[in-house]
């Protein structure tokens, strides 16, 4: 009998260990979503109390080298947050987990718009769940347009240039203290050619383009791209209305030292944090903006990850991400009615009519190496001051520019035919 109830007892406790210690970790590139995926495992683990969640963050530039290396050695978390556009050629080197059936016909469904569901998809199968997007708009300081005698944002781009001149103040040596729109001069890395995209696609340009053969060729080498090069090289050495120097982007804008500049919408969560009673709003940019849409992938084969992860996009949650980081949730058949009633700075990106034209990062192996190489010619071009007024000077930088991004794509295998 003792034996027995042994056998039991044991029993017992192997099958209740069974039941337990199953870790499901998460691994994010935007620091500032660790309270949402804290707070959704929170939620998660009371449910499901076999389950633990483990979350880490840090930079995205630090966290896209990491799981570059982890994911081939199979070291990575079991849950990856990416972008479309970088977890592309990972999608195709089939380091990810297709989802369940029940989980694509999700991402399929009404739940999200094609534009969302074909950029967590591959070649028809579906990989990722869309959790958010990078979605740019004009952020303005109410007050400084009042002091400037501006009644409202700029809606062409001639007068983004008439208002930023209008809106910098200098000091006695003329040099600027508060720039009248702050843009991305430095800094190294992909983002400076993303910022300089969002510009040029006012202009009509984009820095790749695919052929009518399914390639791509270089978008910047014509008139749009010119027209924007020729913009930022004036703004900075003509018309002296913003400096590398002086500090610009959120950060800038918080601490008044720029009247406005475009980002996305998660500054609207860091102005909450660290400036809340800065006097601003938003604007749609006169084309359009970007919009990159980021993922949750699974990388092994483990039920409680493909769980976890389409319960992070409950439509609760998704309001809890918007009204709590500000990065806009990629559900469209979630209301964000109360998120835009608390914050009416958030309709410069939820109201985006028809005629916006919107753009992404086309998910390709090589976009990030072709934007940084990119990027280290404009970075060198933005402060020459010989190229201002100087269209065959700009002409000459897009050019050479733009033959080692064809070069680039050749190599790959990918350039087009015009």
């Amino acid at each position: 009998m003792r034996k027995l109830m042994l056998m039991a007892t044991l029993m017992s406790l192997f099958f209740t260990a069974l039941a337990q210690d199953v870790e499901v970790t998460v691994w994010s590139g935007y620091p500032e979503l660790e309270p949402f995926y804290l707070h959704v495992a929170e939620d998660y683990m009371k449910e499901h109390p076999n389950v633990k969640i483990t979350v880490l963050t840090q930079p995205l530039r630090d966290y896209e080298v990491k799981i570059t290396a982890a994911l081939p050695a199979d070291a990575a978390a079991d849950i990856l947050e990416i972008s479309s556009s970088f977890a592309g050629r990972l999608v195709q080197g089939e380091l990810f987990q297709p989802q369940p059936q029940e989980i694509a016909d999700f991402v399929n469904s009404d739940a999200y718009n094609n534009f969302f569901s074909n950029a967590a998809s591959y070649n028809g199968t579906v990989y990722g769940i869309p959790l958010f997007r990078g979605q740019g708009a004009l952020f303005y300081n109410t007050e400084m347009f009042k002091a400037a005698g501006l009644s409202g944002p700029p809606t062409t781009m001639d007068e983004y240039v008439d208002y930023a001149n209008k809106l910098t103040q200098r000091d006695a040596d003329g040099n600027p203290i508060v720039s009248g729109w702050s843009l991305r001069l430095g800094g190294g890395g992909s983002g400076i050619a993303e910022k300089f995209w969002a510009i040029m696609h006012q202009f009509g340009g984009s820095i790749v383009t695919q052929t009518a053969d399914g390639g791509w060729v270089n978008g910047y080498n014509n008139e749009a791209g010119q027209k924007a090069l020729q913009l930022y090289v004036n703004l900075v050495n003509k018309d002296k209305v913003v400096t590398p120097e002086l500090k610009g982007d959120a950060e800038g804008f918080e601490l008044g030292t720029t009247a406005m500049f475009i980002r996305e919408s998660w500054v609207i969560g860091d102005i909450a944090s660290k400036a809340p009673d800065l006097p601003y709003a938003t604007a749609l940019l006169p084309r359009g903006t970007i919009a990159l849409p980021v993922n949750l992938y699974v990388t092994r084969d483990k039920p409680e990850a493909f769980d976890f992860a389409q319960y992070a996009v409950k439509p609760e949650y998704q309001v809890w991400l918007l009204e709590n980081v500000g990065w806009l949730p990629n559900r469209q058949d979630v209301s964000y009615e109360s998120a835009l009633e608390k914050i009416p700075q958030l309709d410069g990106f939820l109201n985006v009519p028809e005629s916006q034209v919107l753009f992404t990062v086309p998910p390709i192996g090589p976009i990030d190496e072709i934007q940084t190489r990119l990027a280290e010619r404009l970075v060198a071009a933005f402060t020459n001051a010989s190229l201002v007024d100087n269209p065959e000077g700009i002409a000459k930088v897009l050019s050479d520019a733009a033959k080692e991004t064809d070069d680039i794509l050749k190599r790959e295998g990918l350039l087009g035919t015009p």
